[in-house]
C-alpha cells in the first residue's frame, strides 16, 4: 500500500506500523523525533501497535539544536 512521509512516497506491507516504518522502510533513529499521522501526532508508546493506512500523510518532526 501506498502512504506518504514527509512529502515522499512509500509502498510498505498492509500490516506495517509506525515502529516497523521507522525501522525497516526509512532507517530513522527513534530518539528525537515526533511523528504526526493525518495531522494528528501519535505518542510514541503507541508507535509499536498503530497500524498504517492507505493513503496516510505522515510527518516526521526531528528536534534539532540551536540557539
Amino acid at each position: 500500500m501506498e502512504i506518504t512521509v514527509n512529502q515522499q512516497s512509500y509502498s510498505v506491507t498492509e500490516h506495517c506500523s509506525l515502529q516497523q516504518l521507522l525501522s525497516v522502510v526509512i532507517q530513522q533513529p527513534i530518539k528525537g523525533i515526533a511523528i504526526a499521522v493525518n495531522e494528528i501526532i501519535i505518542p510514541k508508546t503507541n508507535w509499536e501497535t498503530y497500524l498504517l493506512k492507505v493513503g496516510d500523510q505522515i510527518i516526521l518532526i526531528k528536534a534539532t539544536q540551536g540557539g
